[in-house]
């Protein structure tokens, strides 16, 4: 262990040469750099490995996307969890298992799961599959690098920075910031920390305990983020004041300088005001020029929440949608919901050029930040982040826009609307479909009234009745 010291004072390839020196290697153990051909790796060979991963996805194509995309087949192979659990074989034991069987594994994980590349597959906001993202899922995973420097991941720093750059002149900023994010809720969480920063910078020192009682305004159908974030932050789910919303969902404006100025008489300290373009239920989208002239006169913080509807921005005909999102201060918009680009795709975007994302999140790790690197290390976003490894999430959506363009993306919204107006125009000439309101956006609310409940509607237990039919009807899916 004597030999150790010595490399603090050598270059990299001279490190390499003096690792591999067989005198330091007798006495260090095997070199983790190069190897040694006499031992038993207990993982397969290159060869074995590229050979069961090529069946693997004779599988995948086979199952995933062949029979999960194919109309005559189930969206899901529905089981019990105890059933499921037996099927499966989940134990782990001490004990590696052949590849054949490994292979049925694959294909046992493909027939159970829910297929939600399925044409029929509408339980959330993210459905169907677009095979160049997916094509970018699969090189993200093989190439297996960290979004956080240069250094380890040039490609990606210099395709985030493009991306990113993009989503923001769609939003109507000729500058800003922004960092791809593990989901709407992680990125919503992201402009919410940054506004407390950016109102109160010595929160980062000196913690809670110098902040006065803060306040958050946000609408009564707002995600629940909100209040996941306010709780996280310390700043306390109380405290997240929700403004009135019309028949349609939308937040009422004179509601919330009312909300604004009734915090204030409690003792609050208004900083951060959470809009939404689409909201989850009805796909509600909050008029933001009146919410951004409150914001104005207020001196606060203005987040749009775009997770759902933030894919108008690329349709001439429907962005009208977010007239006024140029004013927010950060927008959260997840391209895997409308846009197909597959989870996880979610970005964090501010008009801010001051770089308060990377002051509100650094914490000077000069193991992996050095400032006398060999590149321009401003290029490193890994400070800009509360995570240390980051996963690419960039190159799935970049990829995808390379090969249809803006163009193509537009019809992919347009199309949606389109889909939308066909289902509700369908559903007025069909008995047992109840619209609720007219849709605003490509969310379709409606009741369906089963044959035993119309013509009952004045009957007491009506309403207890009717909740129950959406659940049957899955159990029947």
């Amino acid at each position: 262990m004597s030999h150790l010291p010595r490399f603090w004072n050598l270059g990299w390839s001279s490190f390499l040469d003096w690792w591999s020196n067989q005198s330091v290697v007798s006495e260090l153990g095997p070199s983790p750099l190069y190897g040694q051909q006499n031992m038993k790796e207990p993982f397969l060979d290159n060869s074995e490995g590229q050979l069961f991963l090529t069946e693997a996805f004779k599988v995948i194509i086979e199952e995933v996307l062949c029979k999960g995309t194919d109309v005559k087949e189930k969206v899901c192979e529905w089981r019990e969890p105890e059933e499921l659990a037996a099927l499966l074989d989940l134990e782990l034991r001490e004990n590696g298992e052949p590849q054949h069987q490994l292979l049925q594994r694959i294909r046992d994980v493909a027939k159970y799961s829910v297929k939600t590349n399925h044409p029929r597959f509408f339980n959330q906001l993210f459905a169907g599959v677009d095979y160049h993202a997916l094509t970018g899922r699969f090189l993200t995973e093989a190439l297996n690098t960290s979004q956080y420097t240069y250094e380890v991941a040039p490609v990606f720093v210099l395709m985030e920075d493009e991306v990113l750059s993009k989503l923001r002149s769609l939003v109507g900023w000729a500058e800003g910031d922004g960092i791809f994010c593990p989901g709407g809720t992680m990125s919503n969480m992201y402009a919410m920390n940054v506004a407390r920063y950016r109102a109160f910078p010595e929160v980062k020192l000196k913690g809670l305990w110098s902040l006065p009682r803060l306040a958050v305004f946000t609408s009564q159908q707002s995600h629940y983020s909100v209040m996941k974030a306010a709780a996280f932050q310390g700043i306390g789910t109380e405290n997240v004041f929700k403004v009135k919303v019309d028949d349609r969902g939308c937040m009422i404006p004179e509601d919330l300088g009312e909300t604004i100025e009734l915090a204030k008489s409690q003792g609050a300290v208004p900083f951060f005001v959470h809009a939404t373009s689409g909201t989850t239920v009805q796909g509600a989208f909050d008029p933001l020029e009146p919410i951004a002239d409150i914001c104005d006169r207020q001196g606060l913080w203005m987040h749009v929440d775009a997770a759902w509807g933030g894919s108008v921005l690329f349709s001439k005909e429907h962005k009208h949608l977010m007239r006024g999102v140029e004013r927010a201060d950060s927008v959260t918009w997840n391209p895997h919901k409308m846009m197909l680009t597959g989870l996880q795709c979610s970005a964090i975007l501010l008009k801010d050029t001051t770089h308060l994302l990377k002051h509100c999140h650094s914490a000077d790790a000069t193991y992996l930040f050095q400032q006398d690197k060999f590149y321009d290390s401003s290029l490193d976003t890994g400070d800009k982040s509360i995570q240390c490894g980051r996963k690419v999430d960039c190159l799935k959506l970049w990829l995808m826009w390379k090969a249809v363009g803006s163009k193509g993306l537009e019809e992919r919204v347009d199309r949606a609307f389109a889909h939308t107006r066909y289902l509700v125009e369908e559903m007025k000439k069909r008995e047992g479909f109840e619209l609720i309101g007219k849709p605003l956006f490509v969310n379709v609310c409606f009741w369906f009234i089963p044959p035993s409940l119309r013509g009952k509607e004045n009957s007491p237990d009506y309403n207890d009745r009717l909740s129950k039919v959406g659940v049957c009807v899955k159990c029947l899916l």
